[in-house]
């Protein structure tokens, strides 16, 4: 009889959301068999979703690559590492040397911010690079809140999250929680915090234009018109002031330009802007009144509220009132985390501030933001011609065929490049069209901690996983494989992998005015593992590496804490409340009040079993309600004779698609809704599960001409469109 695996139990943190919940995985010799929730995991307490239980399935994905690809006479055939890594070299240094380091763009996609070698390597290749031409998924996602955070508090990552296990009120709005598991709050079991919050005797308020799972947990829900949360905001603050409702309590110190934003949001009354909502003016009244009167409150908005037209001004708004209702900074408010990784906090001083605008896109003049210029932007940076003509990108972990506008636009410009390499486990939509595709293993290969995420944490922990299935056999782990690339692309190609952390190091060590001999006391086995120690030991707890080691559920830090003035990296050294930038850009909102709505506009969705575009492949999340439909209120059907199941044609300014009607009184009238991250149906891709079940790319309804202007991020939502049934 043949002998049976051994099976044993291993720790894991799911890198497939931002909740990071503790698993206990399963294990048969190197296969993950199952998953669970971590009961003894000190931030998610045994919580688990349906993304994290089909982590074994996902880990095996037989359409995953195993070994890297090159493209030779047009085709991409397999390859070894050395032959790869020689072509990258071979092809990107002469480009750079005779265009300049402009010549070749950089996409981070949003899968770099769940691995631990998206966080440590790209900053060092745009470091060595030295290029203007970086696009992130952040400019179809949260860049307005960068571009707000940066301006109020003079750091673009000084972003404030809701005291949840605390809090008495909540506003939401623009967010799903209970299918997104949070976003720029990264809260494990985000669905019994919310309960809690309740059961406490707590207000919880969405707004949204959409019946969601979150909706209908809330005591109050505010089926608003999309696109018009900044007008409501104001509209609040407005209330706020005439009824001398605002309180700055221990931030009064610490925030100046009170008086300058009560004038300017004067005339957003809620008799002004309750057309433009489709709200009642008394409801507007009342929320502000609720909102003053909460002991402790804080107001969260995400992609919904992001991902629009006045997605800057409306993140501003969210902590405009956060500060005038005296709940920024405190318990039960909006607090800052203290990440593990982060600096250790020091005296409260004048910084350099934060600053837009430093250099613009070649071909639009789009300004750059947080050192990024706006995807939206990309296609026309490679297919018009000129000097500074983009003629080679730098793709990781991204999909931008399908996550920004016109995908088609972008799919013929990545076809002319003059060479392509791609970090990506799949032959994708975008991918295809690389030179060099390098693949990472999979999660269970790779050791992981939490950079980006713990820095937005509802309560402040540190939890570190080492692989829990050895490397396979050919395969090489993912922060080699970049580390490599920065060689490469640096001009260091053929130099030990190592020697872009011990680099690092140094320079970190120098930087900090740490002392040298530190290095040497750093444990770890690996190059990643060292700088993780290094940044742990300079960090603001007393914590190593071995620590987390000794304690593999995590070590617990404790509640956040206010942590104002030291957070403030102004050039006043306050919180500025009405920056210039968004004082000029509030004439744009104030004409919102005069224009006449549009009579159907488009919004996204979100699904508890999916993430973007790069979970369509598992086949137990590919289902089920998990569908690429076009919901619409019964009423809006009947109006336009469409049925339910029946194809529809969706038309906007950007082209047309085809999708299943979904008839639901989920959605409010005027409104229909189509999920991000489907059209999985161009050729030469190897994804056979999300091909099977295509869905359409919404994204493809958009030309990208419609930016928020402060961040350049995508109008993704609220958009018009016209709707005709495909006969």
């Amino acid at each position: 009889m043949p002998r049976t695996a051994p099976t044993r139990t291993a720790l894991r943190i799911c890198p497939l959301c931002e909740a990071t919940c503790g698993l206990t995985l399963t294990i048969e010799g190197t296969r993950v068999t199952g998953a669970r929730g971590d009961r003894e995991d000190v931030f998610s307490k045994g919580f688990i979703c349906p993304k994290g239980a089909s982590f074994g399935e996902l880990d095996a994905d037989p359409d995953r690559l195993r070994a890297p690809l090159v493209r030779e006479n047009g085709e991409l055939r397999e390859a070894t590492w050395d032959e790869a890594f020689d072509l990258v070299a071979a092809r990107i240094r002469p480009l750079i040397e005779e265009h300049g380091p402009n010549a070749v763009g950089v996409i981070l996609g949003n899968p770099n911010v769940h691995t631990m070698a998206g966080a440590l390597y790209p900053p060092v290749l745009l470091t060595l690079l030295r290029t203007r031409n970086l696009f992130t998924a952040s400019t179809l996602d949260q860049m307005p809140k960068h571009v707000s955070s940066g301006l109020l508090f003079g750091s673009a990552v000084a972003i404030p999250v809701p005291d949840l296990d605390r809090t008495d009120h909540l506003l939401l709005l623009g967010a799903n929680p209970l299918d997104s598991n949070g976003s720029l709050c990264t809260a494990a079991d985000f669905p019994s915090k919310l309960k809690a919050l309740r059961k406490r005797g707590g207000t919880l308020t969405v707004v949204d234009p959409r019946r969601t799972r979150t909706a209908q947990l809330a005591d109050r829900h505010v089926a608003i018109r999309p696109g018009t949360d900044a007008l409501l905001l104001a509209a609040i603050a407005a209330v706020l002031f005439e009824e001398k409702l605002t309180d700055l309590g221990a931030l009064e110190a610490h925030v100046e330009q009170v008086a300058e934003v009560q004038e300017a949001v004067r005339e957003f009354t809620p008799e002004a802007v309750a057309a433009a909502c489709d709200m009642d003016a008394e409801e507007i009244r009342t929320i502000a009144r609720e909102l003053a009167a909460a002991p402790t409150a804080a107001v969260y908005g995400r992609v919904g509220s992001s991902t629009v037209e006045y997605g800057t001004l409306t993140n501003w708004l969210v902590d405009v009132l956060n500060v005038i209702t005296g709940n920024l900074d405190r318990p039960g408010g909006a607090l800052f985390p203290l990440s593990a990784t982060d600096r250790a906090p020091r005296p409260a001083a004048p910084g350099k501030g934060f600053a837009l605008g430093r250099w613009a896109s070649r071909v639009s003049g789009h300004p750059e933001a947080k050192g990024e210029l706006p995807m939206a932007a990309l296609a026309e940076e490679i297919d018009t011609p000129g000097d500074g003509r983009i003629r080679a990108v730098i793709s990781i972990a991204a999909n931008p065929v399908l996550s920004a506008p016109d995908g088609d636009r972008l799919d013929r410009a990545l076809a002319g490049l003059d060479f392509m390499v791609s970090v990506d486990p799949y032959l994708n939509e975008t991918s295809r069209h690389a030179d060099v595709v390098l693949p990472p293993p999979p999660p269970s290969q790779s050791s992981h901690f939490d950079f980006a995420f713990n820095a937005f944490a509802v309560r402040n922990q540190a939890r570190y996983t080492p692989a829990v299935v050895p490397l396979e056999e050919g395969r090489m782990g993912e922060c080699e494989i970049q580390a490599r690339l920065v060689l490469a692309v640096g001009g260091m190609h053929g130099a030990e992998p190592s020697a872009v952390d011990d680099m690092v190091i140094e320079n970190t060590l120098t930087k900090e005015g740490a002392p040298k001999e530190l290095a040497e006391q750093l444990t770890g086995r690996t190059g990643p593992e060292r700088r993780l120690d290094m940044m742990l030991r300079l960090g603001p707890y007393d914590l190593t590496l071995d620590k987390l080691l000794e304690n593999p559920h995590g070590v617990d830090l404790g509640p956040l804490q206010p942590r104002i003035p030291q957070i403030l990296r102004t050039r006043s050294g306050r919180i500025e409340l009405l920056p210039d930038p968004i004082a000029a850009d509030l004439p744009r909102l104030r004409r919102a009040l005069a224009e006449r709505p549009t009579a159907l506009v488009l919004v996204g969705r979100r699904h508890l079993r999916s993430n973007n575009s790069w979970m369509h492949n598992v086949a137990t999340l590919n289902g089920g309600s998990n569908r690429c439909t076009l919901q619409i209120h019964p009423a809006d059907a009947a109006r336009l004779g469409l049925e339910d199941g029946a194809p529809a044609r969706i038309t906007a300014e950007g082209g047309q698609v085809e999708a299943p009607v979904e008839i639901t009184d989920a959605v409010r009238t005027g409104v229909v809704s189509l999920p991000h991250g489907w059209g999985h149906d161009r050729p030469g891709t190897r994804m056979s599960v999300a091909a099977a079940r295509p869905g359409v790319n919404v994204n493809q309804l958009l030309d990208g001409s419609r930016l928020d202007p402060l961040s350049g991020t995508a109008v993704l939502n609220g958009f018009p469109v016209e709707l005709s049934p495909v006969r």
